[in-house]
């Protein structure tokens, strides 16, 4: 996979259920698509909830692949795996089995009703700065700053939700 391929960086989260069998099937369907490959991982992060508080702690983990879709059939292909798998969309930023988002897409940046690039949140986001940093510190976002940057910087707001590298 070279020609027209691009890195991306997806952010993974779930919340009901078997949350780390969850992503792992998340994880197998995305490495099992033919203009996907899954480049690295990170570790698995509990993280309290956001937004809506009224649920469980979430797993989250990061991934980094390289892909030859583009940003809108990457979308299309991950909001597939997440029906899939049984996600319900009822409240915002309420529990769902699975949640997958496009964290980056290589330097582009992306604005239209039905996708941002960079994840509009992600860098007031604990739960995707920190596993972003595991596999990616020294990655320039299209803002010109590494993912060491951002993660420092967001530590500074003294605003980061609690987040805890998960033990089985």
């Amino acid at each position: 996979m070279s020609d027209g391929c691009h890195h991306a960086f997806i952010g993974m989260g779930s919340n009901l259920g078997d949350r780390r069998s969850f992503l792992e099937k998340a994880s197998q369907e995305i490495g099992n698509h033919p203009q996907v490959r899954v480049i690295k991982l990170s570790s698995l992060y509990e993280t309290e909830p956001v937004g809506y508080l009224d649920q469980g702690w979430f797993l989250n983990q990061v991934m980094e692949i390289e892909t030859t879709l583009t940003p809108e059939e990457l979308l299309s292909f991950l909001q597939g795996i997440e029906d899939k798998l049984g996600r319900k969309r009822l409240i915002r930023w309420g529990p769902r089995v699975i949640d997958l988002d496009i964290l980056l897409y290589g330097e582009l940046t992306i604005e239209t009703p039905e996708l941002v690039i960079p994840h509009p949140r992600m860098y007031e986001r604990g739960f995707v700065m920190l596993p972003l940093q595991e596999i990616a510190p020294d990655l320039i976002h299209p803002d010109g700053k590494t993912t060491r940057e951002h993660l420092a910087m967001l530590i500074k707001t003294e605003k980061m939700e609690k987040i805890r590298l998960f033990q089985d």
